[in-house]
């Protein structure tokens, strides 16, 4: 990608945090052919705006002081093609979730749009580390059984982190992992911005089955962080746009593809 003007390059990191949820400087000026201080200088300005927050790094967007997720709310999104998406693969993911199941979800967008359509299951037990998740959960005014992973809450993602997480988790088994991600590498696995990987990999540790949903956009990211290698992965939820070569190659490695038909739902 040749040099862009500032307006440009603002244009791109709000389009790449609108599709991600979050960014990386390094990422971002690999990405845009620039240094990591124009970055920085483009995501000060973009602060100062209250279009995003810088954390960590990188940035998050922004969000109001106070904020209060609604049930519809949590399969909404910015852009409605991507709220599409995210809705069919969260409508595909719950169709693997049967009565008295235990499963393990995640925080992320993508896998909090899961929840609306747990709402005819009974009998579930539900953990989560998300408040994204929690709220929904109670939400549904079924039977389901909610439990939290406790340990220490990391504002930026609104989830629970760290090593008491990790022990409660250890304490369970469970049936299902739902589980999202930044990135889609063939040969590596998932990859995200976070680099909290410990309690991703013990929740894929203490499930029979790991799910990943993810939109097919997520392939070929460059992402640094290797969160689950395909080895530890039986079941990609996407949509259908992933290319069949990339589901093949999925497919030999032992990983069930599923792909949530976008054009039905958008025409």
């Amino acid at each position: 990608m040749s040099k862009l003007s500032a307006a440009d390059r603002h244009q791109f990191i709000l389009q790449q945090l609108q599709q991600q949820g979050r960014v990386q400087v390094e990422w971002l000026a690999q990405q845009l052919n620039t240094s990591e201080v124009t970055i920085r200088k483009d995501l000060s300005a973009l602060e100062q705006q209250r279009l995003l927050v810088r954390r960590h790094g990188g940035a998050w967007p922004w969000q109001p002081a106070v904020e209060t997720p609604a049930l519809a709310s949590l399969v909404s999104d910015i852009s409605p093609e991507l709220s599409a998406r995210k809705s069919a693969i969260a409508t595909l993911a719950a169709s693997l979730v049967t009565d008295r199941q235990r499963i393990l979800i995640d925080f992320g967008t993508t896998t909090a749009a899961l929840i609306p359509h747990l709402a005819n299951k009974r009998g579930l037990v539900v953990m989560t580390n998300s408040l994204r998740v929690l709220n929904p959960v109670l939400a549904l005014g079924n039977d389901t059984t909610l439990l939290l992973t406790g340990g220490t809450f990391d504002p930026h993602s609104e989830s629970f982190q760290g090593r008491i997480a990790e022990q409660v988790l250890r304490s369970y088994d469970f049936d299902r992992l739902f589980i999202g991600c930044d990135g889609i590498d063939l040969e590596r696995g998932t990859t995200t911005f976070n680099e909290l990987l410990g309690l991703s990999q013990v929740m894929a540790d203490v499930a029979r089955e790991v799910v990943v949903m993810a939109e097919s956009a997520k392939l070929g990211r460059r992402i640094p962080n290797v969160e689950l290698p395909w080895q530890k992965i039986h079941c990609l939820v996407t949509d259908d746009g992933l290319p069949e070569a990339a589901r093949r190659t999925l497919e030999s490695m032992g990983v069930r593809v599923l792909c949530a038909s976008i054009s039905t739902q958008s025409a």
